[in-house]
């Protein structure tokens, strides 16, 4: 069982093993592979993510968590990093170097660059009319990116703030808002909540947010999202 780590704290050897992780479940075609879960969140149809509510945070540690293990039934030790968008490093480089480069070291493709999108034809054929740029133009179409300046990313003293948020309700809305904006910030199928879960960052951007909410159990213990909710 693999222990999340910043992305930044990642040695040589962790970053090949989660990049093997991701090439792995990308070959599989079935509830095993990568398609398969990246389109929970939002397309294919039926099942799509919880946004606006107070089920957002549950609801993606439980996302975050069934992923993990796919990753971690191709190569056991791994676990998805997260990625402090509040840190120096990347007020300075925007993306972790992990996911921005399209090639590895040794010239074969990185999987943390992005995925394909295999949708329904009806369905992608909506993605490309109501969401120009979120995908690329190949067929099949690939996740993009179009990010922002380094340093329009969320700073550490506004989480500080919401880590003293006094209820959960506060604190998951502000959260969420906060969570929007690094998906707006990164652009392309980031901006696109159909089509998010398909890019590779957007595991590292949840597990920061999910990383977030156990910091602010540890500092509120008890607390639970309002019991009518679940």
């Amino acid at each position: 069982m693999g222990v999340r780590k910043s992305v930044y704290a990642l040695a040589a050897a962790e970053v090949e093993a989660l990049r093997e992780a991701f090439l792995a479940v990308m070959g599989l075609r079935d509830e095993r592979g990568y398609q398969y879960h990246a389109g929970l969140h939002g397309l294919p149809l039926p099942i799509q993510c919880r946004h606006g509510d107070i089920l957002f945070l549950p609801w993606h540690r439980a996302y975050l968590y069934f992923f993990e293990l796919a990753l971690q039934d191709r190569v056991p030790e791994v676990a998805i990093p997260w990625w402090d968008w509040t840190s120096a490093t990347a007020h300075q480089d925007g993306l972790p170097p992990t996911h921005a480069a399209q090639a590895r070291e040794d010239g074969r493709p990185n999987p943390l660059f992005d995925s394909e999108v295999l949708l329904p034809p009806a369905e992608l054929e909506l993605v490309r009319e109501r969401l120009p740029g979120a995908l690329t133009d190949d067929d099949p179409p690939r996740t993009r990116r179009d990010p922002d300046l380094p340093d329009e990313l969320p700073r550490d003293r506004t989480i500080r703030s919401i880590l003293g948020a006094p209820t959960f309700s506060d604190f998951s809305f502000r959260l969420e808002n906060v969570h929007n904006d690094v998906h707006v910030w990164v652009g392309g199928s980031m901006s696109a909540v159909p089509v998010a879960g398909f890019d590779p960052v957007f595991w590292s951007h949840h597990a920061m947010i999910d990383r977030l909410w156990y910091l602010w159990q540890l500092a509120h213990p008890g607390f639970l999202p309002p019991a009518q909710t679940l």
